[in-house]
């Protein structure tokens, strides 16, 4: 796994952690706020935010866990595969990626809050229900008709994380 770190004029540190391959990006990080509690959203895949940019799902959350006053932000997936576009995380012969889980697991053990964001898309190899099986206790800002937690990309900011009680979460595969 490669790491990647980036310092803005600001001070906002950013790290990014790629396969050697560029292929997968199994986590984003940004800490604005040294040694204050970090939020982690959960989501489907990355798309083409890193070390040093935001994409538009990045820019949401970040806005989103400044408001609730958070000094820090972490980002991982359901799969490491860097797509646009759902249709190409489908067609990807592995889109998990060999680090994920190990990462997903372990920025759940060290995040104040996680929050489920992985949509429709979740139910891709039956994946979202999988992961929310062994993640721990996880919030969502919704959920879609099949029971999958809301793509925070879609949903207002004046939406709050609500609590899901840990053995019914995300059960529904799409």
């Amino acid at each position: 796994m490669i790491r990647r770190t980036s310092v803005r004029a600001d001070g906002q540190r950013s790290e990014a952690f790629f396969s050697t391959c560029g292929v997968y990006r199994y986590g984003l990080r940004r800490v604005w706020r040294e040694g204050a509690d970090e939020v982690l959203f959960v989501m489907l895949n990355p798309s083409t935010a890193d070390e040093t940019r935001n994409d538009p799902t990045i820019e949401r959350c970040q806005r989103r866990a400044e408001a609730m006053g958070f000094g820090g932000l972490r980002i991982a997936n359901l799969f490491a595969y860097r797509a646009t576009h759902p249709r190409d995380l489908k067609a990807a012969p592995a889109p998990v990626g060999p680090g994920n889980d190990a990462l997903l697991r372990d920025w759940a053990r060290g995040a104040a809050l996680t929050v489920a964001g992985w949509g429709v898309h979740g139910g891709l190899l039956n994946r979202g229900p999988e992961v929310a099986g062994w993640l721990g206790p996880a919030s969502h800002l919704g959920l879609t008709r099949d029971g999958h937690p809301r793509h925070p990309l879609y949903v207002a900011y004046a939406t709050t994380p609500t609590p899901r009680p840990e053995a019914r979460r995300y059960l529904r595969p799409a």
